[in-house]
């Protein structure tokens, strides 16, 4: 467990090399909790991410002499994005190993920082044997994404700062995965409470990848037999023994969110606070909007990172507007005669919803002969206008299916 001295070493070492990202009251999520929520702006961070302050303590520390094999990491992109900056700036040479289907812009990112990118597997946790294959073979310096002392004491200096730019922060909402950030947050937040200050701090994980609930009731690291959510940037199968033992000694809680609340809080990043999130950095705030009578504040909520695929963007906000009742598909079967649409069509005026796309289907093994299906695709004003343009649909005789 890196000390005081360790990790304001390691901050003095990030100094003129990392970005103090900016902290920003939110009214929206101010509003709802009924105190103030500061969101750690961390996807404005060079590279885009958290992970240039781990990467870059790691490999710094390694020495001109340690560094010169090159070194070599795993990532699903933020980490890899964080090695191939931090590894150019001290001059020396790194590979890293992706999930095969790794984010485009992630993989471009990371090559153009000048690092080698290799595909291997469907996971970190599948990458990262290879990277200590490679590691192994090469005598490179394997850069672990979370599992190491100089990695925590790195992702430490965020918290170190979230502290000193809101100095009467209660509560500390923090995205996790393997838990580097979690724990090194953790340390600064102990730190605080030595000298007088009332802080708790709380992981957020995606709940079909959250390894650390489970972790903490077994008491040891337990590995997850699979994993699916959007947010590949915590999609961590197992948590790395060194911040596990952080966590576990020092961390309140942990608690999970949804795919749905992932990205109904993307979608109020992105609308209210105008900030651009990857899935992952959005943990915190979907904690916030999920649970918001749960956290004292005021409140941090830690935006990890920004670097998101404009398609999978595309997707995810549209997700969120159909979770937050502002988006509706829908199909609906009528009578193969002439003016049934049409009558469909004005039914659906009356609703007031705006119709974006209609699809008018006349073959499917679900129809009668007589039967055409129309696929519609409306814009709504939230989950209570959703519902009344279905029941109007309903009342009026059509047989609604909602997709």
């Amino acid at each position: 467990m890196p000390d005081d001295a360790d990790r304001d070493d390691a901050r003095a070492l990030l100094a003129g090399v990392v970005r103090t990202t900016p902290v920003v009251r939110n009214r929206a999520l101010s509003d709802l909790l009924g105190g103030d929520v500061w969101l750690k702006a961390e996807n404005l961070q060079r590279a885009g991410s958290f992970k240039i302050r781990g990467a870059y303590t790691r490999i710094a520390r390694l020495g001109e002499q340690g560094r010169a094999p090159g070194v070599v990491a795993a990532s699903a992109g933020n980490h890899a994005q964080g090695v191939a900056l931090a590894a150019s700036l001290l001059g020396t040479t790194a590979t890293v190993f992706m999930p095969v289907g790794a984010a485009l812009p992630k993989v471009a990112a990371t090559t153009a920082y000048g690092a080698r990118v290799q595909h291997v597997g469907r996971s970190v946790d599948e990458a990262l044997v290879a990277a200590r294959e490679m590691s192994a073979q090469t005598g490179a310096v394997l850069v672990h994404p979370f599992d190491h002392v100089d990695v925590v004491s790195g992702q430490a200096s965020l918290g170190a700062e979230v502290l000193e730019q809101v100095p009467d922060a209660r509560t500390v909402l923090v995205c996790t995965g393997g838990g580097g950030l979690l724990a090194g947050v953790a340390l600064e937040a102990d730190r605080a409470r030595r000298h007088g200050r009332d802080v708790t701090v709380v992981g957020v994980q995606a709940a079909a990848a959250a390894a650390y609930p489970a972790s903490l009731s077994a008491g040891e690291p337990v590995p997850l037999a699979r994993m699916s959510t959007m947010a590949d940037g915590i999609a961590v199968g197992r948590p790395g023994d060194v911040p596990f033992a952080v966590v576990a000694a020092l961390v309140d809680r942990v608690v999970t969110v949804t795919e749905e609340e992932l990205s109904r809080a993307l979608v109020l990043l992105l609308e209210r606070a105008k900030l651009v999130v990857e899935p992952a950095g959005a943990a915190a705030v979907a904690a916030l909007l999920a649970h918001p009578g749960t956290f004292e504040p005021p409140v941090v909520a830690v935006l990890s990172g920004g670097n998101v695929d404009p398609l999978v963007l595309h997707r995810v906000l549209r997700h969120g507007l159909v979770a937050g009742g502002r988006y509706l598909q829908l199909r609906v079967q009528i009578a193969d005669r002439p003016g049934a649409l049409g009558r469909l069509l004005e039914e659906l005026g009356r609703t007031d919803a705006n119709l974006v796309e209609v699809e008018h289907r006349r073959t499917a093994a679900r129809l009668h002969v007589d039967e055409v299906e129309v696929a519609l695709q409306l814009e709504t004003r939230g989950g209570e206008h959703r519902d009344a343009v279905i029941g109007a649909l309903r009342s009026a005789g059509y047989g609604v299916v909602v997709e």
